[in-house]
């Protein structure tokens, strides 16, 4: 049992970080009109928070891959990979 626990506590903090990551590239990394123009287009606040949970996973998951064996790093990795995917996903 303990093994799901630990599985269920990682998604949880996955996602918010996808989420922290994702509303603070939006809110921070815009201007007022920028946020106006998003709004606008749609690419609110979800859309980011989305994009954001998906990029942690992957960083989270790279770094299964690269063997970051301190969960620290782990987590480390799954915010980079969160802030790569929203500043590749907003320059396409």
């Amino acid at each position: 049992m303990p093994i799901l626990t630990t599985a269920i506590a990682t998604f949880i903090i996955l996602v918010l970080i996808g989420i922290i990551v994702g509303l603070f590239v939006n809110r921070g990394g815009r201007g007022w009109l920028g946020r106006k123009v998003a709004q606008a287009t749609g690419a609110g606040d979800v859309t980011y928070a989305l994009v954001g949970i998906a990029g942690s996973f992957m960083g989270f998951h790279i770094g299964v891959i690269l063997e970051l064996l301190p969960t620290l790093l782990l987590y480390i990795a799954a915010i980079a990979g969160a802030f790569v995917t929203l500043i590749l996903w907003r320059r396409a």
